[in-house]
């Protein structure tokens, strides 16, 4: 594995082979599914070269947790290997869950869902904001809130994205819009016929212009789309505040941040952040 040097961890231990079946699977790896095909072709590679490149592991007693390789180390049980080859760690439970996605994001082996969720994993259980792991990971802190607002959207939606039926590209579309029947109904016009991300943005800008005229609001030429930026910001200040927040865009340089709060304990906690920030 590559090494990523905002890591800073001991990624250079001592190397050795041990048995395979001491060897168990790593909880926090955020790739969830391996393609068969690529499995195959890579256990005949083994079966014929050996495994090159040793996995990581830390120790745990007599067993070992594996931090990086999983694809290697499902692909040497495919080829019958008794044993593989380790590079031995001393990695705590954040450092282990950094490895396995620094791993993925370098190899492009996870899908959006998937480096999203394993973001999500991450904040939530080390209680660290999206700058903290932007900068240990190497990437840049807005494309860490625009995957994350990718869990927002339905359950179906999120899985048409996972198995590839949905690019990037359109998940980036459809988040930006709030009625999650409206979101399931574009996403499968978009699947079944094939539609880009230009046509699905034409579309959807249509659909809305429609929907505002037929309401008597705003004319339709002065409908203001929210850009990825704007959006990025919105979740950026929802997660920072812990509350509902919204940029309203009224025109050309013109728009309003609506913060929601459910009591006055509420408002006080918001208050309190915005005068620490100050």
């Amino acid at each position: 594995m590559t090494q990523n040097p905002r890591l800073g961890h001991e990624q250079d231990g001592p190397t050795a082979n041990v048995p395979i079946d001491r060897i168990h699977l790593n909880p926090y790896q955020p790739r969830k599914t391996f393609d068969g095909d690529e499995l195959a072709t890579l256990s005949a590679s083994i079966r014929e070269h050996g495994v090159l490149q040793p996995i990581v592991v830390r120790q745990s007693g007599d067993e070992y947790q594996l931090i990086a390789g999983e694809r290697r180390l499902r692909a040497a049980q495919q080829a019958g290997l008794a044993d593989i080859p380790v590079r031995v760690v001393n990695f705590n439970d954040q450092q282990v869950l950094e490895a396995a996605l620094v791993e993925n994001i370098q190899r492009a082996d996870l899908n959006p869902i998937e480096k999203a969720q394993g973001f999500k994993e991450y904040l939530d259980r080390f209680n660290m904001k999206q700058e903290y792991l932007a900068e240990r990971l190497g990437v840049d802190r807005t494309s860490i809130s625009n995957l994350l607002g990718l869990l927002n959207l339905p359950p179906e939606v999120q899985e048409w994205v996972r198995v590839g039926q949905l690019t990037l590209g359109h998940a980036k579309v459809l988040k930006g819009l709030r009625d999650h029947q409206r979101v399931i109904m574009l996403a499968k016009e978009t699947i079944a016929k094939n539609l880009s991300v230009h046509a699905l943005e034409h579309l959807t800008k249509q659909q809305k212009n429609e929907a505002a005229a037929a309401a008597g609001s705003r004319p339709a030429k002065e409908i203001v789309e929210k850009t990825a930026h704007v959006q990025a910001i919105e979740d950026e200040l929802r997660q920072s505040l812990a509350t509902r927040v919204t940029i309203k865009q009224q025109g050309k340089d013109k728009e309003q941040i609506v913060l929601g709060f459910e009591c006055n304990d509420d408002f006080e906690r918001i208050v309190r952040a915005f005068r620490k920030a100050a």
